[in-house]
């Protein structure tokens, strides 16, 4: 057990009336919190720290329709170019100055450069200027019928509305404070990166009048005064703090914990997501080896979907997925086209053959991981042990997951501290379709870390955005993902459905991520 890990523990135990206040919430995130950068990182861990403390101007409902949020509604006219969208009254960011449509506007286009449906959604856009205090106006070239559906989506980057001064930050550079509008406001004196994270309720926000609460939609109730998340990141101790009820949700246990806690009464687990995550092998298009597609083709045969996810669930095999391709398992998209390679015989042999047929000849391959989040720390010992297999001259760099987050920006060659392939795992509705779906863009330099170009991915993806009808949709995401099998910016290596824990007090957990409004203690 790291000192640390063992100093938090100790603090829990001397203070266990605290921790039952029922006003205190204490959480044990997946992995340490190093960016408050939504918009700059695709990092989930910054996503859900996001949604506690931001707001955005549609929520995503549980049957996946965007439905306002700090909007009060819209007017759609000129046949769908112009948009006119109002804010609810009485708005106010977390240092007590009023929401205006101004800062609206700035959000937007900071969110537009780096979100692959903002990205689309730019391209058509003629102008974006506000009205007034609380409307604002989008006028665009053609209609673009996705617009609610991309300000609603939690896929990352998501559309969080901030103030102007902190908006107007170039996207590609970090945001160093974090002031939104959201149902929590974020403590900046007692943040400690790789220890604590606090949260306390905004006591300004008025929640959204109308509907039920569901996923990202609806009123947002913040039952609790103070969230604490605890950086522990060893999952015994975690454990033990939450069977003791020194802390009260375990976001992510691996395997072996889920075991130990099933036997708790007290302690209740279940799919953190009603729908799978999936995770993928990123390659690196800038520099040898794999910026060429023979070479990332040969790893194929020696990709096991089972291997992979079974590292990170166990053998359980209700909480696995494979035959997986580029499309969340279980929604509409999702299809077989190109999976050959995948879903055939296995066979290190073969993956060896065609390696050298590519060229390879003991070129350095740098992995990098992390030690500290569950799955693509799992996914990442799998891909060490295949690359080892295989043969290959690898050079496997270990470190912690805020840490990969960083270098993983870089495009530098490996001699300069770059990198050429990484694991992670992206939520159901990051895959769900093309308009979010990051790493399946193929825009060289614009486009997520690894940087493929592609132009046939860019070409059926503005395809999609204009097809009419649902089966129209599946017939391009089946063209898109033979193309992506040929090309492959990442392998899918599997879907596995992620276990969370809490205690049995807690009430009426928001499913689909770490939600903390509405979450309650009973």
């Amino acid at each position: 057990m790291r000192r640390r890990d063992l100093m938090l523990a100790s603090a829990a135990v001397a203070a266990p009336a605290v921790a039952q206040a029922p006003r205190l919430l204490r959480f044990v995130p997946q992995a340490n919190l190093t960016s408050l950068d939504p918009i700059w990182t695709t990092a989930n861990i910054t996503r859900n720290h996001a949604y506690m403390v931001f707001d955005t101007l549609y929520g995503l409902d549980a049957q996946f329709n965007a439905r306002p949020q700090m909007a009060e509604g819209h007017a759609i006219e000129d046949d769908g170019k112009r948009i006119t969208i109002t804010l609810r009254s009485g708005l106010r960011w977390h240092d007590g100055e009023p929401v205006r449509a101004q800062d609206c506007v700035v959000s937007l286009r900071r969110w537009m450069r780096r979100n692959p449906s903002g990205q689309q959604l730019e391209r058509q856009l003629e102008e974006m200027a506000a009205l007034d205090d609380r409307r604002f106006v989008l006028r665009l070239r053609r209609p673009f019928p996705l617009l609610f559906a991309a300000l609603a989506s939690p896929v990352n980057p998501v559309a969080f509305m901030m103030p102007e001064r902190l908006a107007s930050t170039d996207p590609f550079q970090q945001i160093r404070e974090a002031i939104g509008s959201g149902p929590y406001r974020f403590n900046a004196r007692e943040y400690n990166s790789g220890s604590l994270v606090v949260y306390e309720r905004f006591a300004d926000y008025a929640p959204n009048p109308n509907g039920p609460p569901s996923f990202t939609a609806g009123p947002k109730v913040a039952h609790f005064d103070r969230v604490e998340w605890r950086i522990i990141t060893d999952a015994a101790t975690s454990a033990g703090a939450l069977q003791t009820g020194e802390i009260d949700w375990f976001e992510q246990p691996p395997p072996e914990i889920q075991q130990l806690l099933r036997r708790n009464r007290n302690i209740h687990q279940e799919p953190i997501d009603p729908l799978p995550l999936t995770g993928i092998l990123r390659f690196n298009f800038l520099h040898g080896p794999f910026d060429r597609k023979e070479m990332r083709q040969a790893l194929l045969p020696a990709v096991n979907q089972t291997d992979y996810m079974s590292a990170i669930v166990g053998t359980d095999p209700a909480l696995i997925r494979t035959g997986v391709g580029m499309f969340t398992p279980g929604t509409p998209l999702a299809n077989d086209a190109g999976l050959g390679p995948l879903t055939g015989p296995r066979s290190l042999d073969r993956a060896r053959e065609m390696l050298r047929a590519a060229g390879y000849t003991n070129q350095t391959i740098r992995l990098i991981g992390p030690t500290d989040i569950l799955a693509p720390s799992a996914m990442t010992q799998v891909a060490g042990d295949m690359f080892r297999r295989l043969g290959v001259n690898l050079d496997f760099v270990l470190t912690d997951w805020g840490t990969v987050v960083q270098r993983r920006a870089s495009r530098e060659p490996i001699e300069r501290g770059g990198w050429n392939v990484f694991l992670t795992a992206f939520s159901s509705t990051d895959f769900m379709d093309p308009a979010g779906h990051f790493p399946l863009r193929g825009n060289g330099l614009n486009s997520w870390p690894g940087w493929p170009t592609i132009p046939r991915l860019e070409e059926l993806r503005d395809a999609w955005f204009d097809a009419p009808d649902l089966p129209a949709q599946q017939r391009i995401a089946r063209e898109m993902q033979t193309t992506a099998m040929d090309e492959l910016p990442f392998i899918p290596v599997g879907a596995y459905m992620s276990v969370t824990a809490h205690r049995n007090n807690l009430r009426d957990r928001v499913p689909g991520f770490a939600i903390f409004w509405n979450i309650r203690r009973a």
